[in-house]
Parts: structure tokens; sequence; C-alpha cells
């Protein structure tokens, strides 16, 4: 016996490829022609056959509905490149009721030259395994993601305390603040164009796609940069400068901006080869995840309820409701994260780690384990301003450790039921519930939740009036007998 790996088509299972099981078919081999029209074969040679043809030319749909025309119980489609999904609308083959699928062209090649001419071929469906460990790969860089995003901006945080209470610093540090404050209105308004970027990828993804690749290498190179330079700026050797515009410019970040820019290109060079490209690619979305954490701040605990109960709102409607909706059925968020029309290129907003478990799934178009950007900043904002609120109020980091425990449960609550619903799921809808209710319950257990509701801005006011009222104290009593 002798096995061949074939990725299905028609049915939504992967499916093996073998020549002795159960119901099995005589294989004519076509691979002679493309079979994109009926004239193309005599008449009578498909009758109750496998017939395996080239890709290529026509459509898979109107090679299936010419083959069952001919008579043929089973389609094989070879193709030489890599076994990629394909480019029809799975929903269009409601009228083909004969198996459709791919094979490699040299599997077939291999077959001829080792079983000859005279093959009995038959399909049948391995099981797919229940877990793979990428999972927790996954599960680690996002959890470390989140947790090094939130301590970096608690390092800005205290950075700013500092500089506030030494006036000589206030304008050096003033000059170097990056950061952008999302206040309630700025909230609603970053989700309405969440939402309006996403239907737009759904109808015009073939063009847009680029759009955000090359925004993607523009932020994440600088996003590179900015969390390298970090660790840089801590080695003490190495700081030679030189004048440029009238400013002193350290050597060593002129070559850290070439090789981060670098780093970008040769993603977008290569963004498609499976092998190694996904590594870079994580890299780069690791750093652009960290600096959008520490760079964008959320004043009040109040904001961040607003933007992640918008987001899972977002998140449910866009991947539950819109079935209900479309077309063909499809949710719009799925749709774009696997490329409608069959588009070979991928939005790369993913972190991606490749299936570790061997099946025909890691063969076919479902190689990789997925994570979405957004499932890691939008919680990781919320730590973030945990972090800092700790070091506002000197808290002993209980805040972000809790958040932070949190957010791991939300992430071990998503997988298991991704593994039980044999589905994909909105991490959203089991993070968010996680980090803020956590949250919530730190802060009433403390007897702080007015303070971690309205955030910085109040305790700004609450130092403001403190330091008021000393300097109104003082002046009344500089003056003589009390005048």
């Amino acid at each position: 016996m002798s096995s061949r790996l074939v990725c299905s088509i028609k049915f939504p299972t992967f499916i093996t490829f073998l020549f002795s099981l159960q119901t099995f078919r005589t294989l004519e081999n076509l691979t002679s022609t493309v079979l994109c029209n009926s004239s193309e074969v005599p008449s009578g040679l498909m009758k109750d056959k496998a017939v395996v043809v080239m890709r290529g030319n026509c459509t898979f749909l109107e090679k299936a509905r010419i083959a069952q025309s001919l008579g043929a119980k089973m389609l094989l489609i070879a193709s030489k490149p890599r076994l990629s999904p394909l480019s029809d609308n799975k929903t269009d083959f409601e009228d083909v009721t004969l198996p459709v699928a791919l094979i490699r062209y040299n599997d077939i090649v291999d077959m001829q030259l080792t079983l000859g001419n005279e093959v009995n071929v038959t399909l049948y469906s391995p099981p797919l395994p229940e877990f793979d460990y990428s999972m927790v790969v996954i599960f680690l860089i996002a959890v470390f993601t989140v947790a090094l995003g939130g301590y970096w901006s608690g390092v800005a945080e205290l950075e700013n305390l500092k500089a506030i209470a030494s006036p000589g610093e206030r304008e050096t540090r003033r000059k170097k603040e990056e950061n952008v404050t999302f206040t309630p209105v700025t909230v609603i308004l970053f989700v309405v164009i969440c939402c309006v970027m996403l239907v737009l990828l759904y109808f015009f993804y073939k063009w847009l796609v680029y759009v955000i690749i090359s925004v993607f290498c523009l932020a994440s190179a600088m996003s590179l940069y900015n969390c390298l330079a970090a660790l840089i700026g801590e080695i003490p050797f190495g700081q030679c400068r030189i004048a440029c515009c009238n400013k002193n410019i350290e050597v060593r970040l002129i070559f850290l901006a070439v090789f981060c820019i670098a780093a970008a290109v040769v993603w977008a060079v290569f963004r498609n080869e499976d092998r190694w490209a996904w590594i870079l690619q994580d890299i780069l979305g690791v750093a652009f995840c960290l600096n959008f954490i520490k760079t964008l701040k959320m004043p009040n605990f109040k904001s961040c309820v607003i933007l992640l109960g918008l987001l899972l709102l977002y998140d449910v409607f866009f991947v539950f409701i819109t079935p209900f909706i479309t077309k063909n059925g499809a949710s719009i968020m799925v749709e774009v994260a696997a490329g409608p029309f069959g588009n070979s290129e991928k939005l790369p907003v993913v972190i991606r780690v490749p299936r570790l478990e061997y099946s025909a799934s890691t063969l076919c178009d479902m190689p990789f384990s997925l994570l979405g950007f957004g499932d890691i900043i939008v919680p990781g904002l919320l730590v973030a301003y945990c972090r800092r609120f700790d070091v506002q109020t000197s808290s002993s980091s209980v805040y972000y450790i809790s958040c932070t425990i949190a957010y791991a449960i939300g992430m071990v609550l998503t997988f298991i039921v991704l593994a039980l619903m044999k589905m994909g799921q909105p991490a959203l809808l089991y993070l968010v519930p996680c980090t803020l209710i956590t949250s919530s319950l730190v802060a009433w257990r403390r007897k702080e939740m007015k303070k971690f509701w309205k955030g910085s801005s109040y305790q700004m006011m609450e130092h403001l009036d403190y330091t008021g009222n000393e300097e109104s104290t003082a002046s009344a009593s500089e003056q003589p007998g009390g005048q």
C-alpha cells in the first residue's frame, strides 16, 4: 500500500490519498490536459473513474462541473506549485457532488513510476490532532508581549513623574515624550475607523492588502527601532556622535535604523516564504505591539472600559453576526483574515507559528496557528494602564500583576473553547471580561475604585488642590500680623 497527501476542495476536511481502502476507483491520468473544455476528453473515458488533471487556465469549479458532467466519480487536480488554497468561493460548489482535491504533480509522477498505469484509488479522512503545541508558543508570545509592554509603559510613567518633580528635567522630558492619550471621544472614533476599515477590506481586499503591507513595513520598522533603541540606551559605551543637520546623532543609532529598515524590507520581499518568513513577521509584530502599548496611553479606567467593550462588540458582530448578512453566509472577519477571493496575499496583522503536530492540515491551507495583533494590543492597553496606576499610587504592582494573570487565564479559556468548538474564536470575547472584571475587583477590594476609574487626571487635580492649599497657607502665614 502506498499513500499521497492531497487537500480537499469540495469537502471541509483534509484527506489522505490511499490506494486500498473501502470503495476505490480506477485512476485515469489526464495530466496532459487542464480540463477547461469537455471536448478535450474522449466521450466515456471518465465514466465511473477517478480523474487527475492539471491545474491552470480555468477555475477549479469549471473543472469540477465538466468532470461531473462526463461521469467522473472523483477529481484530483495536480499542482506543480505548493498546495495553496483554491481561488473559488466554496459556496459555489453546492451543485458539485463529486469529491474535488489538490495533489502534488510530483506525487502523480512518482506514483506512476512506482505502481505503473493500473492504479485504484480512494479517499480517506485522517483524524486531526485535538491540540497543537504551537498554541503554547502563541500563548507565551502573547503573555510576554502584554507583560513587557505594560512594564515598559510603567517605566515611562515613572520617568514622567520624576521629570515633573524636577523642573530642570521637565522641558527635556517634554521634547522626548511621544505618547498619545486616548479620550472617550477618540476611543469611539477609533472603533468606528476599525469598522469602516474592515468593511473596506472585505470589498476591496485585492488592492487594500498591499496598502496594509506597506503600512506594516513602515510601522514595524519604526517600532523595532524604538524597542531596540530603548535597550541600547541602557548600554553605557559606544556613544560616539556625529554632527548632522545641527544635531548630534549617535552613530550606533544610525546603524540601528539601517538594520530595522533592512529587516522590514527583507520581510516584505520574502513574506510568502513559509519556511522562515514567519519568524521575521513575528519579531516585527511583537515590536509593533510593544511600541503601540507603550505609546498609546489610556487616561483612566473609564476609557479602558469603553475601548475594550466596544471592540468586544466589534469582534463578536463581525465574527458571529455578519454571516446572517453576507450573501455567501461567511463571516466578514474570517473572510478578511483568510483573504477573500482566494487572494494569496495575507494581512500581516497576526502572530504566526507553524503547527507542530504532523497532519494533513499542516500541508494544506492551515499550516499556521494565528493570533491577531488586536488580541494582544487591546488588553495590553489595560495592562499598561494598570502598571501606570501602580506607579502613580505606589501600589507594589498589584494591578499590573493581577491584570497580566487575568490575560493569561483569558488566553487559556480561548484555547479551550477553540479546541472544543473546532472553529475560530474571537479571543476578545474571553480576554475582555477576564481583564476588566479582575481589574475592577482589585480596585474595589483596595477601596480605590474612584481613583482607578478617573485615572491620572483625577490624581493630578487632587495633587494640584493639595499643593495649592499649601501655597495659600504659606502665603497667609508670611503676611505680617496676618494682614
